[in-house]
Formats: structure tokens, sequence, C-alpha cells
């Protein structure tokens, strides 16, 4: 019968030493414990901001006078509001929200400054894309005291008892798209995004990867197809399982959560089906850099992790510096909420979704070629 090892500090301290070799061979997991918390530090330090400010927005000025001139340069100076566009109906204004250039339409009527003169306490109107009620709540909170500093400051002499008491006019604000500001409009159209990129990156990572390592991927590439065609059939079961769950997402949207659903359910699927092959490309991609399942398991967080932050999906994207906006620019996640949301809450066509579709016709072709010829280099 053998002696009962007793603990030894050497043998543990040698098994210790092989585990911090291990992790220094195995580059992406050392590249994870660096880099994760590093760009989490980064973006939720100077990424994120829950109020936004310098927020594009269109005028439709029909009474050019200096009140009015000195109450689109007082928003202005708010820091809230930046005037992006001068247009000339309220047809363009409401076209330029629904495209997503604007986040505020000002109209200032023809009789405005006449009607001011005498008292009559005329109204200008904000209209507001309030898909995002994040966005544009600590703007339209502001809009009243600019008014009223607006009218101290320039109805002075005779005509200072109209800034006296009562505001001189008055600030009607229009919320367009999600009138009572309901988070779950904004939250569950772009969740459907959020899970699509989680799964799928992951499960076509993850499947790729596992076939490599069994040594069937090499089997399948020895018969006489191309590259191409495997990597496409490959994908295709995993284009029907988006479709699954987009429906159970839509499904839920509409029956548990009462999202209003505006515009086509084609152009909601069309859009999906591109997106759904975006992430596909992205999950082929990251399984030509990962050796195992473990990274590209870990290569999935490392991708999904700025897509859940910068794509406007949890913060409001115009609230980001311009260097995160930039990134957030690249990511397929941020044109589809766009996408979604436009769709769903604004009734949007084609006319204005496509400049936010073709970038993710763009990104799934450069990246399927991309990764066409990774997997031809990781094989040979």
């Amino acid at each position: 019968m053998s002696a009962r090892l007793g603990f030894s500090i050497a043998r543990w301290w040698s098994i210790v030493c092989k585990e911090f070799l291990q992790l220094r061979r195995d580059r992406v997991t050392f590249a994870m414990i660096v880099g994760v918390p590093l760009v989490q530090l980064t973006l939720f330090g100077f990424a994120i901001n829950t109020d936004p400010k310098h927020m594009p927005t269109a005028a439709i000025v029909a009474d050019d006078s200096e009140f009015t001139r000195s109450f689109v340069a007082a928003m202005e100076h708010s820091q809230y509001f930046h005037f992006t566009e001068t247009l000339t109906s309220e047809e363009a204004g409401r076209a330029a929200l629904a495209q997503g250039r604007v986040q505020f339409v000002l109209n200032i009527p023809a009789d405005f400054t006449r009607r001011l003169l005498r008292g009559e306490r005329p109204a200008v109107l904000v209209e507001a894309d309030a898909t995002d009620p994040m966005a544009m709540a600590s703007a339209l909170g502001a809009l009243p005291a600019i008014a009223q500093s607006v009218a101290q400051k320039d109805l002075t002499g005779p005509l200072a008892s109209l800034a006296g008491g009562q505001s001189a006019f008055d600030v009607q604000v229009h919320r367009l798209y999600n009138a009572e500001g309901i988070t779950q409009y904004n939250i569950i159209p772009g969740l459907m995004g959020v899970i699509l990129t989680m799964t799928l990156a992951m499960m076509t990572g993850l499947a790729i990867v596992r076939e490599r390592e069994r040594g069937t991927m090499e089997n399948l590439l020895a018969t006489p197809v191309l590259p191409i065609e495997v990597m496409t059939g490959k994908i295709v079961p995993y284009i029907a399982i988006g479709l699954i769950q987009a429906s159970i997402i839509l499904i839920a949207a509409r029956f548990v959560f009462h999202v209003p659903f505006e515009g086509s359910v084609i152009a909601i699927y069309l859009s999906a089906l591109v997106f759904i092959a975006a992430n596909l490309t992205v999950g082929i991609a990251l399984s030509s850099f990962a050796q195992n399942q473990l990274q590209a398991m870990q290569l999935t967080v490392f991708y999904f992790l700025p897509n859940m932050l910068l794509s406007g999906f949890m913060f409001p994207f115009r609230g980001m510096p311009a260097w995160a906006q930039a990134i957030g620019n690249v990511l397929p996640l941020t044109y589809f909420n766009r996408l979604i949301r436009g769709i769903l809450l604004k009734g949007n066509g084609w006319g204005d979704a496509w400049h936010d579709l073709w970038p993710l016709l763009v990104f799934s072709a450069v990246l399927m070629t991309a990764a066409v010829k990774f997997y031809k280099r990781t094989l040979d």
C-alpha cells in the first residue's frame, strides 16, 4: 500500500508556473485579460454620455427678425442644439426626422414677431424624434429656460412688460414616433439586433472551429468544392436560425410589449436578413483567428462589447464623442438599430432606410471575401 503524499510547496509551485506558461503561450487569452478591462474602462469612462449635447437640429424660420435670430442663437449657445440644416417646409422637416438626419426641427411661423409685439403670446414649434427618449429629454427640458432668458434680454424698454410674469411666447413640443416616451419602444427593437449579434457570431465561429479541431473541415475541403461554396453553404442553416429568432422577438414585441409596427413586415425581414448575413460573416472571420473554441468565444465577446455600448442600443449615439461615433459607424449593429427602429416606429420605407441598409451589404461582402482568404491561409 503506497504512502499517502503530503502537501508539497514545490509541487504546488510547479503547477502554478505551468499554468502561467500556458497562459503566456495562449496569446488570445492573454490579450483578452488585458484588453477587456481596458476597453471597458475606455468606453464607460470616455464614450458613454447620458446627457447628449450638440444634437443636430433643423430650422424652418418663416419670420427672419432680430428676435427670432436671437432665439435661434440662444438655442445654439445652450449646447443642446446644433443647427445643421435650414429647411423651407414642414414636409422637409418631417423627412429629415424620418431619415435620422436631425433630432429636432424648429418651426417659427411667419407672423411670430408681429404677434409677439402685440402681446398675443405666439408659439414656436419644436418637433422631436422621440424614438430614443433619453436622447432628447435634457434638451427639451432646457427650452422653457431658453425662451424666458431670450425674452428678458431682448424685450426691453416699452416691451419689458411682455417679458414679465407669464412667458412672452410659447414653445410647443411635438414628440414624434413615441409621444409617450415609452422606453420599451426603443429597447425592444434594439434588443433584436443585440440578440442576433451575440448568438449568430458566436454559433458560427464555434461551429467552424469545432469542425477544424475534429478534422472534418479539412476532409470537406478535400472534396471538389470551392471554399466560397463551403463557407456560404455552412451559414445557410444559421440564417434560418436567425430568422426564427427574429420572428420570436417580433412576435413578443407586438403582442407582449405592444411595440407599434408602422412599417412593412417585408422590409423588417429583409433588413434582418442582411443583418444576419453580416453577423455570420463576422463569425467566420473570427474563427479564422481562433485556435480553439475557447478563443472563438473570447473573440466573440471582444467583438460584442463595443457593439453593445457604441451602437446606440444602451446610450444615445449622438451623445458620444466623435471618436466613439467613428467606431460605432463601422459596427453593423449601429445601422441595424437605426433600420429596425425607423421601420417599426417611423414607418420608414426603402427610400428612408437605404442609407442604413447599404453599409450592411458592403460590410457583409467585404468580410465574406476576407473570411474566405483567411480560412484558405489557415488551412494551408
